[in-house]
């Protein structure tokens, strides 16, 4: 009985690429071309009104992310979503209101 053995790919950690876009780049330019066919379905020029923005923003979209870390578009978007400011606890002035309020009703 002989040692059974099997490949190990070397580039594990590489990054899962289709024309050079990521997989978020990729669903972000189909759902925007989507909205646009949704939206210029009925005109005549359908053909130009959806493909040609979209064919400018995935242009836009590799230019920006030229030279950047891999997953800069969702680090992006998480950064701007977000909130400013996390708080454990209330701020000053609503803890002050609500211990007014407590004094009030606790005779």
């Amino acid at each position: 009985m002989g040692l059974s053995s099997s490949t190990v790919y070397k580039c594990l950690e590489k990054k899962t690429l289709i024309l050079g876009f990521e997989i978020i780049d990729i669903f972000l330019l189909s759902f925007l071309l989507c909205l646009l066919n949704f939206l210029f379905s009925a005109s005549a020029y359908k053909l130009f009104y959806t493909f040609g923005p979209t064919l400018i923003a995935g242009a836009f979209l590799r230019a920006m992310k030229q030279g950047k870390a891999d997953g800069y578009l969702m680090h992006w978007l998480r950064y701007h979503l977000t909130p400013g400011i996390y708080r454990a606890f209330l701020r000053t002035s609503q803890t002050n209101q609500l211990l007014k309020l407590k004094a009030r009703i606790a005779p």
